[in-house]
């Protein structure tokens, strides 16, 4: 089974950038599409962003698009989010998670379709 090891997560002032990674320190990373996820304090966890096993496909909430690119580079099993523009609601535990399937149909992008899960990296957008 996969095991998953986020990093790059930090404090940014508004309108900065971060770059997060996923490792997949147990397992191919390839097989699977990846999400990524956060969670913001007091609420439950949502997507964020995904990519089919190829990095073919790239999938966004609307919240986040056109200033947040997921991406993978399979060779060196590792996912990554780039993240620009953040704003203070930005603010969460972001975690990466992956999927076996290859249909990505509405609704594909849940967290209840994801896992394992790991420990999470903290991004704090704040002046």
């Amino acid at each position: 089974q996969v095991q998953l090891v986020e990093s790059g997560g930090g404090l940014v002032q508004p309108g900065g950038s971060l770059t997060l990674s996923c490792a997949a320190s147990k397992g191919t990373l390839s097989n699977y599409a990846v999400g990524w996820f956060r969670q913001p304090p007091g609420k439950a966890r949502e997507p964020v962003a995904g990519i089919n096993w190829s990095g073919g496909l790239t999938f966004y909430e609307d919240s986040v698009r056109g200033r947040f690119t997921i991406s993978r580079d399979n060779p060196k099993n590792l996912a990554y989010l780039q993240m620009t523009q953040l704003k203070p609601e930005d603010t969460a535990v972001y975690y990466c998670a992956v999927n076996p399937t290859r249909r990505y149909e509405t609704g594909w992008l849940r967290a209840s379709n994801f896992g394992p899960w790991g420990q999470g990296t903290q991004v704090t957008v704040s002046s």
